[in-house]
């Protein structure tokens, strides 16, 4: 999946530009009229005669170098875009070897009454008119001749992301948005003007300035806004009439390019755990760059994400292994719009099955792996331990003897923060995957290394889901406790985190996510309660057997350190190998 190319515009031949004529006349036109006003500025104004039809004569000339150089260069032929830094540099370069040529000529041809001044003179005066009439031309486009259609549309954020998002706005007639104006919380930037579009205001004046223009859509173009902003926006939003919609977050958007397909309606996922987060993506790229990487229970929530991400890098070779080939077929439609299940990088498997594993591996020859298969949800756990243990314990155990038979690399163990003092199936499941994962005795430079974070929203399984299901069938909506904490992030944000744990994460190190603060299940059922417009009530079942109150990220026994990331804690657990059953 990671090898395919997309086809482009130009698949069936090379797409050819079309000849700017309006333009290369409207230059010949400047240096016809440039060369005559020049020597009217030089002789201010009494010129001779037959000075004045040496002008004339000049600028023709000038006009017919101005067009060979310009085709030359491609500057009528559309090889920049209209008015941009690039074109301006080109016309101000043609125009130099214009003037230059005219100098000379003058300097050594005695026979035309011309003074050589003129040519300086007039050179400066064509190139006004040039970049005048293209950046008049521009400014035409921007204001006039773009569709006047669409929602009325505020973008807060003037920084790159929204000045991409407007030029869009306004160069596709079909589009539903109709950009008015910036909102920007820096004061250098009021009454800046980008693509013909003036920064109105900070997000304080938001309420002022829905009243003046009549928006109805706010686009938040700032890719690292946090989840806490986007809950106050989404409030005084709702209050005034306003759609809010999002761009994704960085870890989202690749070479740090935005289109209009990307703006979404701000989900509650968005509203409840998004968190702007940073990362070495140079260093990702070369972690991936030609590596063969397998992905365990990459039909599921977190696995199919990393799948997602670890695409966009282009490794040799990216394998999916799930024992539930719907999932599979799922993921293989969100990477090649295919779903076919006919490629050989969709592994159809169970961790349970030792032998499997070990022929996998040797198969495949993996030089990455990311072990995401697991059981998960913890009352069913807590009924059936021995399916945890199966699954969790003796299927990590499987995978770990294979990948050190098969000689991978980098495996990384995803873990969970019930693993830190844990009180559950679950917990206890996980965090002797950790101990077994430490206890990997590494052969050369190889890095075995788990990596443990909290709630995910927007998987399989999340209480976000839950919430909404009984919202739709009219409550109640059930909550443990009103006191009950959990930490969450989005799953795209998470899964990005892990790929950085898995660069800079040692031998026998696991590797915590901060989670940034934890949020009460009570004001989630209730922001979603809200949302939904609906009188739902709410009701308090109490704690569940091997439920915490409040989790943690890191036990009481473990020392955690930051050392290569803000957002990627450092501890070291005691390796061992399975225990029985």
């Amino acid at each position: 999946m990671s090898q395919g190319a997309a086809a482009g515009p130009g698949a069936n031949g090379p797409v050819r530009a079309r000849p700017r004529f309006p333009q290369a006349a409207w230059d010949a036109a400047s240096w016809l009229v440039a060369v005559p006003v020049a020597s009217l500025l030089r002789y201010d104004p009494d010129v001779p005669a037959r000075t004045l039809a040496a002008a004339v004569v000049v600028g023709a000339a000038c006009a017919v170098v101005q067009l060979l150089v310009g085709f030359s260069f491609s500057l009528y032929q559309g090889r920049y875009r209209p008015a941009s830094f690039d074109e301006v540099v080109g016309v101000c370069f043609a125009t130099l070897i214009v003037t230059a040529a005219a100098f000379v000529t003058l300097a050594v041809a005695e026979s035309i009454d011309l003074p050589r001044s003129v040519p300086l003179i007039a050179g400066a005066l064509a190139l006004g008119a040039m970049l005048g009439g293209r950046f008049a031309a521009r400014a035409y486009r921007q204001r006039f001749h773009y569709s006047r259609a669409g929602a009325l549309t505020l973008i807060y954020g003037a920084g790159e992301a929204g000045e991409q998002l407007v030029r869009l706005m306004r160069s596709n007639p079909a589009e539903r948005y109709r950009p008015i104006g910036f909102l920007d919380d820096d004061p250098g930037k009021r009454h800046l003007h980008l693509q013909g579009t003036r920064v109105l205001g900070t997000i304080d004046d938001l309420e002022t300035v829905v009243r003046r223009t009549g928006a109805t859509v706010l686009v938040v173009s700032i890719a690292a806004v946090e989840a806490a902003q986007l809950r106050r926006l989404d409030g005084r939003c709702a209050s005034l009439g306003v759609s809010l919609r999002v761009i994704p977050s960085k870890s989202q958007i690749i070479d740090n390019r935005v289109g209009l397909g990307d703006i979404e309606d701000v989900s509650d996922e968005d509203l409840l755990g998004r968190r702007p987060i940073q990362t070495d993506e140079q260093a990702i790229q070369g972690f991936f760059s030609g590596t063969r990487v397998l992905i365990t229970g990459g039909g599921g929530s977190i696995g199919s994400e990393l799948a997602r991400q670890v695409d966009r890098y282009h490794p040799e070779f990216l394998g999916i292994l799930d024992r539930d080939e719907s999932a599979m077929q799922a993921v293989q439609l969100s990477l090649d719009g295919r779903g076919l299940l006919d490629s050989d990088d969709l592994i159809l498997a169970d961790i349970r099955d030792r032998d499997r594993m070990r022929e996998v591996l040797l198969a495949v020859r993996p030089d990455i792996v990311f072990h995401a298969a697991a059981l998960k949800h913890l009352p069913l756990l807590e009924r059936y331990p021995d399916e945890a243990h199966k699954t969790n314990v003796l299927g990590t155990m499987n995978l770990l003897d294979a990948a050190r038979e098969a000689g991978v690399r980098v495996f990384v163990n995803i873990s969970t923060d019930k693993a830190a003092d844990p009180v559950c199936v679950l917990g206890r499941t996980k965090l002797e995957t950790e101990r077994m994962t430490a206890a990997i005795a590494p052969q050369g430079d190889e890095r075995f290394i788990s990596v443990r974070f909290g709630n995910v929203l927007g998987s399989r399984g999340s209480v976000v889901n839950a919430f909404r299901l009984q919202i739709q069938r009219g409550g109640p909506v059930t909550v443990t406790s009103p006191d009950v904490t959990r930490y969450f992030m989005t799953v795209g944000e998470a899964v990005h985190l892990v790929l950085q744990a898995a660069v800079i994460g040692r031998h026998r190190e696991t590797l915590i996510l901060d989670m940034g603060e934890p949020v009460r299940i009570d004001d989630v059922a209730r922001h979603l309660i809200a949302k939904s417009g609906r009188d739902i009530p709410i009701e308090y079942t109490g704690l569940r057997p091997g439920e915490k109150l409040t989790e943690t990220l890191v036990g009481a026994g473990e020392v955690a350190v930051s050392r290569s990331h803000p957002l990627i804690l450092h501890t070291t657990v005691a390796g061992s190998d399975v225990p029985p059953r």
